[in-house]
């Protein structure tokens, strides 16, 4: 008897591990450039309570738009803002009730090297810098924003010589991290360590000196039937995935 329930039970331990394998499903997400670093904690973190993966493409969200539109194949989009979205839904490529704001982006003023930038960012006034990296404002958020915070404080004319433009963010980063920019706009996920920028030397710029960098995330119609993509859009929602989100500097809606 007891030979027989340790079958059943080793028989019916085996079937729930198949119907568990064979359930879960893989998602082909696009990501913006600044949200490369909490996307892949939360697809980690998102595959462990769900079994479901999730396949991350990270660029600008102009570019995403532009792929989507000519038949990209993505089934979920974690833009750097709200319009690429709501464009998206009017042309007819988003699931209708799916868009939500799923963080609020933060800029900084960035250097690699150490006590180049100081607390106020008055360097952009006094400083004696030949290249100011930004991501180009055309395709990036976040170089919207940068160009709107230079604008507002009367320095856009002075240093728009000087500006050196990335395809994204990430490729921004790059230019300062290996001195082709001495200095530049970047995300402050990008740089933030414990609560802090944790490397080379920055300013937070506060949030009232720039437009609003909220980042909207939408279901596409390519998504609408897999599981994977309509369980990574409420994981999104849960509390770990928003302790991540706000692990790395954003504010929440």
């Amino acid at each position: 008897m007891t030979k027989h329930i340790l079958k059943l039970t080793f028989i019916s331990l085996t079937w729930l591990m198949h119907t568990s394998v064979v359930s879960a499903d893989s998602t082909l997400v696009a990501v913006a450039s600044n949200f490369t670093k909490p996307m892949t904690e939360i697809a980690e973190s998102f595959e462990k309570a769900t079994g479901h993966s999730a396949k991350l493409s990270f660029g600008s969200t102009g570019k995403f738009v532009s792929q989507i539109e000519n038949g990209g194949p993505f089934e979920v989009l974690l833009a750097a803002d709200e319009t690429g979205p709501a464009s998206l839904e009017t042309a007819g490529y988003v699931v209708s009730g799916s868009r939500a704001t799923y963080a609020l982006g933060k800029l900084v003023l960035w250097s690699a090297t150490p006590d180049y930038i100081d607390a106020e960012g008055k360097v952009l006034q006094t400083g004696n810098f030949k290249h100011i990296a930004l991501a180009d404002p055309k395709i990036a958020p976040y170089g919207a924003a940068a160009v709107d915070y230079l604008s507002k404080q009367g320095l856009l004319e002075k240093n728009q010589p000087l500006m050196v433009l990335g395809e994204n963010i990430t490729q921004t980063q790059q230019f300062i991290s290996t001195g082709n920019a001495e200095l530049g706009f970047v995300a402050l996920s990008q740089v933030i360590e414990n609560g802090k920028i944790g490397s080379g030397s920055g300013y937070i710029i506060p949030t009232n000196e720039y437009a609003s960098i909220r980042q909207g995330i939408a279901l596409l119609k390519n998504g609408a039937e897999n599981p994977a993509a309509v369980a990574l859009i409420a994981y999104l929602k849960s509390a770990p995935a928003l302790a991540i989100i706000q692990k790395y500097g954003y504010d929440l809606p």
